[in-house]
């Protein structure tokens, strides 16, 4: 009997936080991936872990927020190798009121946390079609949902993203491809040592990114006939 055939991810974000998480987890399923971030340090040392574990791991730096940029370099990464999973976990937390948010913060935050992730999908979508599957995973967050009072741009760039994935989820069952939406509360990440966040939470009753990327991997190795199509995710204390 032949064994299966290898499978491969992309995975955005891949050099911390729940990227690197996902990307760990993968490579232990004996899932091979590629890895895309900004830092290529960074990037060849979550490769080099991941390869520990015997499966081919590769990193791709690549700035997501240089947006005319994304989908062909994603393709390109895409045809390196072929592509039957892509997790979009890149992004960026922002806080400030919506009164005091300044246009330019506004659209870099919808261009990281919404339109990169068009641009990534449109860069796989292709090899997709032509193989009649895929799983695309989209890391969203409980904020899509509930109105945080000072989180309005990274509330909204969330909820388009959601509404983004509904729409693709339509538009693409027909040729084989599965979107799922994972819909964290807080996680323990460097997200919140951003100079872009100003929050003071308990960051030890956080999830972990190794919990959310162990629910990431759950979703893509469902079998073709099934999908979840939404999954929310949350610390065992709640919203903190």
């Amino acid at each position: 009997m032949s064994s299966p055939p290898q499978k491969r991810a992309i995975i955005t974000g891949a050099s911390s936080g729940i990227g690197k998480a996902t990307a760990l987890a993968f490579a232990k399923a004996g899932i091979d991936v590629a890895l895309v971030s900004r830092s290529q340090e960074k990037l060849e040392a979550v490769a080099s872990a991941a390869a520990e574990v015997g499966v081919k791991a590769k990193a791709y730096p690549l700035d997501l927020a240089k947006i005319e940029d994304v989908q062909s370099k994603i393709a390109a990464i895409a045809a390196d190798g072929g592509i039957d999973i892509l997790v979009n976990s890149a992004g960026m937390g922002y806080t400030n009121s919506l009164s005091e948010t300044s246009l330019t913060d506004w659209q870099q935050v919808i261009n990281l946390n919404l339109s990169s992730v068009f641009q990534c999908i449109l860069g796989v979508l292709p090899q997709m079609r032509d193989r009649a599957s895929g799983s695309i995973v989209n890391v969203v967050s409980i904020a899509a949902q509930s109105p945080f009072p000072g989180w309005g741009v990274y509330s909204a760039s969330k909820a388009g993203l959601i509404a983004f994935s509904k729409v693709l989820a339509a538009e693409e069952r027909a040729n084989g491809i599965r979107i799922v939406n994972i819909s964290p509360g807080a996680v323990n990440t460097p997200l919140w040592d951003t100079q872009t966040v100003k929050a003071d939470f308990d960051r030890a009753a956080m999830l972990a990114a190794d919990t959310v990327a162990q629910a990431i991997l759950c979703a893509t190795q469902l079998p073709t006939e099934a999908v979840i199509e939404d999954m929310t995710i949350m610390p065992s204390a709640g919203a903190l």
